[in-house]
């Protein structure tokens, strides 16, 4: 195997802008468009690889075909252990997108792994991170229910049609990262373009629309109770997370889900080589990939994945560059 890229996947809702097309050159035409996914195995939505021997393969077929190689020993036995639903074994962990956020997005909520097992179709559990590119001002993120929220008092202001005054907010600036763990109420504000990494789960319990219709006027579809019973009120308000700085670069995240460190270099870097994949999406600059059949430099928000069976895989910038790291 060799440095993956896959072709995006683009998601069109009401609330996206032309913040992918402008900022990150993404090919999403006149149309506005809220979503590009980058890397996903998840049901029909499947990322396809763009060049060398493995071109026009799904990240599904990957996993069928070289597991062991791709994932790692390790990871892809626990992804076939029997404790999974059998729906969603053998599949690619994690899901990589950016977001144009041209109007607020629902206030909603993901569930856990245990939750998620329960649906029909079983799905994983939903925690993610977002990585601020960029930000107007005034633009805010709803992460987390104020201090001292209880689910009684959520259900009145549901009820009255007041959950907005329920969520704590803040005004994130370029570089932030917030950290959403599965049962956190939130939602990205207008005016926000996001990277985000999360589970490989589609699952959203929306418990507000900001009294938003559809183009036919009718208000989209609400998931009160199943919302309440996803959330963690014990969660409280979530701000930005403080990076931990070590020789290797910034570690932004760490937990049972994904880790994510940023590098911001002008220096060439050896990434993996320890049996584990990593996922490499540029947030800035230019970078070349050792072995990278493409044969031309990874641009803004383009990823690689360096599957595990690689030995250490030499990526060198093109003058300043910042890029996240991510593993599982």
């Amino acid at each position: 195997m060799y440095p993956l890229r896959f072709a995006p996947i683009f998601r069109r809702y009401i609330w996206g802008g032309f913040g992918l097309r402008d900022q990150l050159l993404k090919a999403t035409g006149d149309e506005t468009a809220a979503e590009s996914w980058e890397i996903v195995d998840h049901g029909d939505d499947q990322s396809v690889v763009l060049f060398g021997d493995l071109q026009g393969k799904s990240l599904r077929q990957l996993i069928a075909d070289s597991g062991d190689d791709l994932l790692g020993d390790k990871l892809a036995g626990q992804l076939n252990s029997e404790s999974i639903p059998p729906q969603l074994r053998n599949r690619f962990p994690l899901l990589l997108k950016f977001l144009d956020a041209n109007r607020d997005l629902s206030i909603q909520v993901h569930p856990d792994d245990a939750f998620g097992a329960t649906l029909s179709p079983p799905d994983l559990g939903k925690t993610e991170a977002w990585i601020v590119m960029d930000a107007k001002p005034g633009a805010k993120i709803y992460a987390g229910l104020k201090e001292g929220v209880t689910e009684a008092d959520f259900r009145a202001a549901a009820a009255s049609g007041e959950t907005p005054s329920m969520m704590h907010s803040f005004e994130p600036k370029v570089g932030d990262c917030v950290f959403i763990k599965a049962g956190t109420q939130h939602a990205i504000g207008a005016g926000l373009l996001i990277a985000e990494i999360q589970q490989a789960s589609n699952t959203t319990f929306r418990i507000d629309d900001w009294g938003r219709v559809d183009s036919d006027g009718n208000p989209r579809d609400l998931h009160i109770e199943q919302g309440i019973a996803a959330t963690d009120f014990a969660r409280g308000p979530v701000q930005a997370e403080t990076p931990e700085a070590s020789d290797e670069g910034e570690t932004l995240v760490s937990c049972d889900k994904f880790t994510i460190v940023r590098h911001r270099t002008d220096s060439v870097i050896n990434i993996g080589g320890d049996g584990r994949f990593r996922i490499v999406t540029l947030i800035s600059g230019s970078l070349n990939i050792a072995g990278d059949p493409a044969e031309k430099p990874l641009g803004r928000a383009e990823t690689v994945l360096l599957p595990a069976c690689l030995n250490a895989t030499e990526i060198t910038p093109s003058g300043e560059a910042e890029f996240l790291e991510i593993w599982v």
